[in-house]
């Protein structure tokens, strides 16, 4: 029997190549979506994460080459980004245009310390405990502390979460690594070496410590799903998404928040989010930070399915660099495919961070929170369908903000704890 020179030449490279790790794959690149269901492609690539028409590995450029030559299709896996506008002031570096980000710039608070017991142990304090987001959610200058949540999950999709810190440490249920280069997932681990997670963690359900001198979020009793997304540069591969927002509702997850975005359609992030909102999560994403360009929602907020929540300054203004949807074109009083859905605190923010202490940030990553544990909060257990139910009673609860009626700017409105 003739053996064609070619596959000759194609099955040496398989022996030589295909089963050689690829090292030093990182969330900028080396990850691919083979479009094939067939055992070989899978044994000789090894697989990541398996999907129904496909699969993910981390493949060099030769493994690429050679699947393209075999005629099975490849393409790079999509990566998003989180969304929060600027860093802190000791991490801020300058953009690939060679000038400092646009957005209001954050700080790191001057934090209070006590020192207790012969350790020495370090107790860093908030500058106030219920800061003006809170305030402005539950309605109240005033408030003292926050409450909520109580046997409600909350999956926080994103570069994981200090589960040690003092406001934090009692609030998280899981804690799962899907960034791993050499496991698909690791449970029992979502360090945070970024520090975003932790501050949108702290914002849906900060408890102020067992000393209650820490910070409070919006809904302090609800339980953390802590999974790390997204790696330490804030690049979150859309394969390690798909397969957190699975596993979140798999694992009893009922609000999912998702502080990253992209502004083009993920198909492998569309098919996850359609199978958490058809078997009972509410999902809620921050709106992206491309405003005040019209129709500019990135991605996955941009879904129906999916809430979206642009930012609002202490003076319950949609900031300039709050992305904006396309209400004034669509059906009113009905969520459409690019609509806002609210607008929350997002310019300021004081929360929870990495290194046990707290710091601003700004961003409409930081809004999403504050609807997520506003979710949590009025968690509608007792309807038929809990996310939907929940999902009217924000709408209930939003007070409209300006222009008036359902906008491009800020959707619904603000939606706030009822007095």
């Amino acid at each position: 029997m003739k053996i064609n020179k070619k596959l000759c030449f194609c099955l040496l490279f398989v022996g030589i190549f295909a089963f050689l790790p690829f090292a030093g794959a990182s969330a900028d690149s080396g990850r691919y979506f083979v479009k094939s269901t067939k055992g070989f492609w899978k044994t000789a690539f090894g697989v990541r994460h398996i999907f129904d028409n496909g699969f993910s590995a981390d493949l060099s450029d030769v493994q690429v080459r050679l699947a393209r030559i075999f005629g099975v299709e490849v393409e790079p896996v999509p990566v998003l980004q989180i969304l929060p506008a600027g860093e802190p002031a000791e991490t801020l570096s300058e953009g690939s245009s060679g000038q400092p980000t646009p957005f209001p710039v954050s700080t790191k608070i001057p934090t209070s310390k006590i020192t207790k017991g012969p350790a020495g142990t370090v107790r860093y304090l908030p500058s106030d405990q219920t800061p003006w987001g809170i305030e402005t959610i539950y309605n109240d200058p005033a408030i003292a502390s926050t409450s909520g949540g109580a046997g409600v999950n909350v999956a926080v999709l994103d570069t994981g979460v200090n589960v040690n810190h003092p406001d934090l440490k009692s609030r998280i249920a899981q804690c799962k690594d899907f960034t791993n280069p050499r496991y698909p997932i690791v449970d029992g681990k979502c360090d945070d070496k970024n520090g975003h997670g932790t501050h949108v963690a702290g914002i849906i359900a900060a408890d102020a410590g067992a000393d209650k001198k820490g910070l409070y979020g919006v809904a302090p009793s609800a339980k953390i799903f802590a999974y790390k997304v997204c790696g330490t540069n804030g690049s979150c591969y859309a394969d390690d998404i798909a397969v957190g927002l699975k596993t979140a509702v798999n694992e009893g997850a009922n609000v999912i928040n998702m502080s990253f975005g992209t502004d083009k359609d993920v198909p492998l992030i569309k098919n996850a989010v359609d199978y958490a909102a058809s078997n009972g999560a509410l999902l809620v994403a921050a709106a992206g930070n491309d405003g005040p360009f019209p129709d500019s929602i990135d991605y996955p907020a941009a879904y129906a399915s999916v809430i979206a929540v642009g930012a609002i300054n202490e003076k319950l203004e949609v900031t300039d660099w709050s992305s904006r949807g396309i209400n004034s074109l669509t059906y009113p009083n009905v969520i459409n495919d690019r609509d806002i859905e609210f607008a929350a605190p997002g310019e300021y923010i004081e929360s929870t961070w990495n290194n046990g202490g707290y710091v601003v940030l700004s961003g409409t990553s930081m809004a999403s929170p504050f609807v997520a544990g506003l979710a949590a909060k009025y968690w509608q257990a007792d309807a038929e369908n809990k996310a939907q139910a929940t999902r009217e009673s924000l709408h209930s609860l939003a007070v409209d903000l300006l222009p008036t009626g359902e906008d491009d700017y800020s959707g619904l409105g603000l939606p706030q704890v009822l007095k």
